[in-house]
């Protein structure tokens, strides 16, 4: 496996991840997907990190998709699982996780994104579906277009296979944030220290209530959400917080 397809670093309490493969507009291989597994499950057992933040190298393309098409002997199935299995692990992460589109985000580069909870994109970068223009569907990404824009839109965004600025993206819901390209490291930045200031448990608690719910019928989920909120009133980060704000003071947050 090699450990240029994909970077990791810590830094003031954020763990970074960039796509390495600037020469294939960053497509996501599987050498890169086995590390991004391996780096996420260290970075939730690394205290020190409170904020995962997804990116690509370069100013040409966040990811341009899945590059599975040297796979043998079945690989590509496997390539194919362990990007599901890649989606699905960022969707349901406990830490907060931003997205840093720095270029073209496209086919898979969309399951990429769409798992993560903040997104911020260059003004001029591109996004879209393109598969059905080569006989193929967005499958497993699918599952996240469906839970992030309305339904028509999306099945439009699919059929059509176009590409979309930024800011239909952004009016679409599939993106949270657009600046302008000078203005993107900065924005995360502003962002990712927001983040790692506040309580890692309460967050933790806080999206798996937030994603849990999402399809549980309305007195179901006022019912489990209370009892989530009295599970992050016990934890001292809640104490410490609720004290600060009484004092006038910058809480101090332990993650506890």
């Amino acid at each position: 496996m090699s450990e240029e397809h994909l970077l990791y670093h810590v830094e003031k309490n954020v763990g970074r991840m960039t796509i390495n493969r600037g020469a294939q507009r960053n497509a996501i291989s599987l050498e890169a997907i086995e590390l991004f597994l391996k780096y996420l499950d260290e970075a939730e057992k690394d205290e020190t990190v409170r904020v995962i933040l997804v990116t690509g190298s370069g100013d040409k393309a966040f990811c341009s998709g899945a590059d599975l098409g040297g796979a043998v002997d079945g690989k590509i199935q496997q390539g194919f699982k362990r990007y599901a299995q890649l989606i699905t692990r960022l969707s349901g992460y406990p830490k907060p996780v931003v997205a840093r589109i720095n270029g073209a985000c496209m086919a898979g580069g969309m399951g990429l994104m769409l798992a993560c909870d903040i997104v911020v994109a260059r003004a001029d970068a591109k996004f879209g579906t393109p598969e059905v223009n080569v006989g193929l569907w967005p499958m497993m990404i699918g599952a996240l277009i469906y839970r992030n824009v309305l339904r028509k839109k999306a099945m439009e965004m699919i059929l059509l296979g176009e590409r979309l600025t930024a800011a239909q993206a952004l009016s679409m819901g599939l993106i949270t944030r657009v600046v302008q390209p000078e203005a993107l490291d900065a924005e995360t930045a502003q962002i990712a220290d927001s983040l790692a200031a506040k309580s890692p448990i309460g967050m933790k608690i806080g999206k798996e209530a937030f994603y849990a719910m999402a399809d549980m019928p309305f007195e179901e989920a006022v019912d489990f959400l209370s009892g989530k909120i009295a599970e992050v009133a016990a934890t001292e980060d809640a104490r410490e917080g609720i004290t600060a704000f009484i004092e006038k003071r910058k809480p101090e947050f332990k993650g506890k």
